[in-house]
């Protein structure tokens, strides 16, 4: 018969919470899992699994209560360490839904919208064009399984305790955070140029012939033209989507100090 101490059931215990802590926060943040289309319990047994595989190549444990003040600080802290890891290409996945809102507004379309199959939200459809389009390219580049493969080592490199991620990592989330509104920018910058500048025509057009009603036929060209030109520079918006997701990783990789 097996008899096992009090002791040694929560040290059994405490490794198997500790990395599930750490694993499951990152499916909760990460695309592409966090939709609302994906059971939480599927999330639960992806996260059981990959801790269950990765429990005997960690490397020795703290000896800190469960129960203690630092058994909650470490707590928080391997919550943390995954959210952040999903956080991240939240943002780059933001940046293309920013695009994507700026320019259904340029081509007026910002009135059409349909529900969001990631945030459950109403979104333009030239945004959720770009989520979906985006996120096949996520997956046919084994994005998710990078990101795993990155959290994993990060066991190695940002052991289990209450050291994670500093105040001057902390700092530096905070100033990626404006990568969101910059990539946005320049994803959807030459399509908004181009529409300006047809709009700025048609403003001219109309104020040297009022009685030719440029604007009535005005929606329809720039709706037209703005179909077109995302057509035309869908290539370029994925090929910067690939580099700002490169760009994602490495900063992760980074603040996981791989």
């Amino acid at each position: 018969m097996l008899n096992l101490s009090e002791e040694q059931i929560i040290r059994q215990v405490a490794l198997f919470i500790w990395p599930l802590m750490r694993i499951s926060a990152m499916f909760v943040s990460v695309p592409l899992f966090s939709i609302k289309a994906v059971p939480a319990r599927v999330r639960l047994i992806l996260s059981v699994v990959i801790t269950l595989v990765v429990m005997p190549l960690l490397p020795p444990l703290p000896a800190v209560d469960m129960f203690s003040y630092s058994g909650f600080m470490m707590a928080i802290t391997q919550i943390m360490i995954g959210l952040t890891t999903g956080f991240i290409l939240q943002l780059v996945f933001a940046s293309v839904v920013f695009a994507g809102q700026s320019i259904a507004l340029s081509m007026g379309l910002g009135f059409s919208t349909m529900v969001d199959p990631q945030s459950g939200q109403q979104m333009p459809v030239i945004a959720q064009f770009y989520t979906v389009t985006t996120t096949l390219i996520f997956i046919s580049l084994d994005g998710h399984l990078v990101l795993i493969q990155m959290l994993l080592d990060s066991f190695r490199t940002l052991p289990i305790g209450i050291e994670g991620i500093d105040k001057a990592g902390i700092w530096s989330i905070l100033a990626w955070s404006s990568r969101m509104f910059a990539g946005g920018l320049l994803l959807a910058l030459p399509v908004i140029a181009s529409l300006l500048l047809v709009n700025i025509i048609f403003g001219v057009a109309a104020r040297s012939a009022p009685q030719l009603q440029i604007f009535s036929v005005g929606f329809p060209v720039t709706l037209m033209l703005g179909m077109m030109l995302v057509w035309k520079t869908l290539p370029d918006l994925l090929e910067q989507f690939s580099g700002q997701l490169t760009d994602g990783y490495d900063f992760i990789g980074q603040l996981l100090r791989l």
